[in-house]
């Protein structure tokens, strides 16, 4: 076979049918929410890479947003109280006028270690035995 009856065959093959029931939902959910959802994150990444200060910022990690709550993990108590009297001093009203995407309620800080071998681009930290 050649390349253009390959191309034939693969342009006329009929999937199974039950993948069938499940390949419209499917592109729907994908199409319509994930894509949207991936659009905000990405969005909101970018506006927090530039409101939040270096020495704050990598240390922080964004975990999700759900219900206009933005929760971000912060790995030291130091660092979560210095971001937390930015936000209260004004920092959450820029992201607001930022994020046009979704609405933005609050940002939720909790505590989190996050590993340097999920962030690359996070400086090696040491770890507490």
């Amino acid at each position: 076979m050649d390349e253009s009856q390959l191309r034939h065959v693969w342009s006329n093959r009929q999937p199974p049918n039950r993948i069938t029931h499940l390949l419209e939902p499917m592109q729907q959910l994908v199409e319509h929410q994930l894509v949207r959802r991936v659009k905000q994150i990405g969005q909101l990444s970018a506006i927090w890479d530039e409101c939040i200060p270096d020495f704050i910022r990598e240390h922080t990690a964004i975990v999700r947003l759900h219900r206009g709550v933005l929760t971000v993990a912060v790995d030291s108590a130091a660092h979560r109280y210095q971001l937390q009297m930015l936000l209260q001093e004004g920092l959450i009203q820029a992201i607001r006028e930022r994020f046009r995407t979704g609405p933005l309620n609050s940002i939720k800080l909790v505590p989190g270690p996050f590993d340097a071998l999920e962030f690359p681009d996070a400086p090696a930290r040491r770890r507490r035995n």
